[in-house]
């Protein structure tokens, strides 16, 4: 898939600069919470990861039997939307799409060596990339900014939220055919809740920092 560069943004602008000043919204635990305490950026979910505010949880929840991670990470973990800005966590209540989307990578074999290889993809520039609360999988976040620029000189009523999934599908198209990696279909959902876990080895681009 080919990336373009955004006419719009200054040349010395990278698109992690770009994104560096995009914001999302932050809820904090359970995974049932509707509404957001206060907007958050890259660094700040980055920070967050690192801090090791959610370390025993993470702990705790890697040390379960693999059939009650689930109903433990729903009330264990605080959460962020990447993709945006909520009034209230649905979709039809976006204020701002952030034009970042996060994909889940689930049940890895090898966590470490599919993070290089996202590390390392020629296309889509890694923004942050963590281990899942679980342990055995991965979040990656990339901007779909330039991706929608180029689409919007042809399609003109083409909103953020309504390319969202169209990008989401042809990314998983890439991976698939790249790298037979599969992502979470959920992660087409512009309100999708992303768990924020403990992870000390979290990346995110230097030039958000």
């Amino acid at each position: 898939m080919e990336t373009f560069l955004n006419p719009l943004v200054p040349s010395y602008l990278a698109s992690a600069s770009v994104a560096s000043l995009t914001r999302f919204s932050f809820f904090t635990k359970p995974i049932t919470s509707q509404q957001p305490v206060m907007e958050y950026s890259l660094v700040d979910a980055y920070n967050y990861i690192k801090s090791g505010i959610s370390s025993m949880a993470t702990a705790k929840c890697r040390a379960l039997p693999i059939d009650e991670r689930p109903d433990f990470k729903k009330y264990n973990f605080d959460f962020c939307t990447f993709s945006g800005l909520f009034i209230q966590r649905k979709t039809e209540k976006l204020i701002r799409h952030s034009f970042l989307v996060c994909f889940d990578f689930d049940h890895l074999k090898d966590v470490e060596a599919v993070g290089l290889t996202l590390l390392s993809d020629p296309y889509f520039e890694t923004l942050l990339l963590f281990r899942s609360p679980s342990g055995d999988g991965l979040k990656w976040v990339v901007s779909m900014e330039q991706n929608y620029t180029h689409r919007e000189r042809f399609f003109p009523a083409e909103t953020p939220a309504t390319y969202h999934p169209l990008f989401f599908h042809a990314v998983q198209h890439y991976l698939r055919n790249t790298y037979s990696l599969e992502v979470d279909e959920k992660c087409k959902d512009v309100a999708r809740a992303c768990l924020l876990p403990f992870d000390p080895q979290a990346y995110i681009n230097p030039s958000l920092l």
